[in-house]
C-alpha cells in the first residue's frame, strides 16, 4: 500500500440500486483525477456489492464491505464469508466497528478472527478501534485503544488497515481535538508498528463524523493516513469534496 492517503465510505445500512448508477461514477472521476495520491473505498451493504462491482471494474475505486464472517464456509444462517466477498469483487472488509462491537457483542477476539480470516483470502481488513466517552473522561483513552490494538492485530503476513474511530464522535457531529487526534495517532503508529508482521504495512484513519466541511483540517493532520466516512458518504456532492481534499492534503 503505498499510496499517500484513503478515503473509505462505510454506506452502513444505508443504498439502493438506483443510488449506485448515481453516486459511483462520480466517485470513479474523483478517485481518476487524484489516483496517485489517494485510494477510494467504498463499502455498500451486501445486497449491493455485486452490482457495485459491475460498476466500478472501469474505476479506481476500489470495493469493500461491511463485515465478514470468521469461517471460511458453514453453518451460519445470516453471515457472509471472506471468501464469498473476494468472489463478489471485494478487496477490503470493515471489521470490527464500533456498532458491531456495541449492537452484535463482538469481543476482540472476535474482531482479530475475522481479520484473519480476511487476509486469508486475500482481502485487506479494516480494523476499527476506539474509546468511548466514559474511557476519555476517565483519561484511559490511548491505553484502552493501544489494548484493542494489540488484541485484534494479526500476527500473519498481509497489509491492514487500522480506523481510530472514538466512538463518542461517531454520528453525533463532534470531533476530537486536532491535538487530541495527533497524540492518538502518534500512540497508534507505535502500537502497530510494535505489532505488525514483518514484511506487512498499514495504514491508519480517523474516523467519526468527518464530513466535507472538517476533512481537510483532518487530513492534514500528521499520523492521518486517510479517513473512514460515514454518513457523509452517501451523499455524492459530500463525499466528491473529502475525494478531493485528500487528494490536496499535505
Amino acid at each position: 500500500m503505498s499510496i499517500k492517503r484513503m478515503v473509505v465510505g462505510n454506506w452502513k445500512m444505508h443504498g439502493h440500486l438506483a443510488m449506485l448508477s448515481t453516486f459511483l461514477p462520480r466517485f470513479g472521476v474523483h478517485a481518476s483525477s487524484g489516483l496517485s495520491a489517494v485510494q477510494v473505498v467504498v463499502c455498500p451493504p451486501f445486497t449491493l456489492v455485486a452490482h457495485a462491482a459491475d460498476q466500478l471494474a472501469a474505476t479506481p475505486v476500489a470495493l469493500g464491505a461491511q463485515d465478514c464472517h470468521a469461517q471460511d464456509y458453514g453453518p451460519y444462517t445470516g453471515d457472509i464469508s471472506a471468501s464469498q466477498l473476494k468472489e463478489a469483487g471485494c478487496s477490503y472488509v470493515i471489521v470490527g466497528h464500533s456498532e458491531r462491537r456495541l449492537i452484535h457483542a463482538e469481543t476482540d477476539a472476535m474482531v482479530l478472527a475475522k481479520a484473519e480470516a480476511a487476509l486469508r483470502q486475500k482481502l485487506v481488513p479494516i480494523i476499527c478501534v476506539g474509546e468511548t466517552l466514559d474511557v476519555r473522561q476517565k483519561g484511559h483513552a490511548e491505553a484502552f485503544v493501544v489494548q484493542q490494538i494489540q488484541n485484534c492485530l494479526p500476527q500473519g503476513p498481509g497489509d491492514v488497515v487500522i480506523a481510530y474511530e472514538p466512538v463518542w464522535a461517531i454520528g453525533t457531529g463532534l470531533t476530537p481535538s486536532a491535538d487530541d487526534i495527533i497524540s492518538m495517532h502518534a500512540r497508534l503508529h507505535i502500537a502497530i508498528c510494535e505489532g505488525l508482521a514483518e514484511g506487512a504495512r498499514a495504514h491508519l484513519l480517523y474516523g467519526g463524523s468527518v464530513k466535507a466541511a472538517n476533512a481537510k483540517e483532518i487530513l492534514d493532520l500528521p499520523g492521518v493516513d486517510g479517513v473512514l466516512v460515514g454518513g457523509a458518504s452517501i451523499d455524492a456532492d459530500q463525499f466528491c469534496a473529502i475525494i478531493d481534499a485528500a487528494s490536496c492534503a499535505s
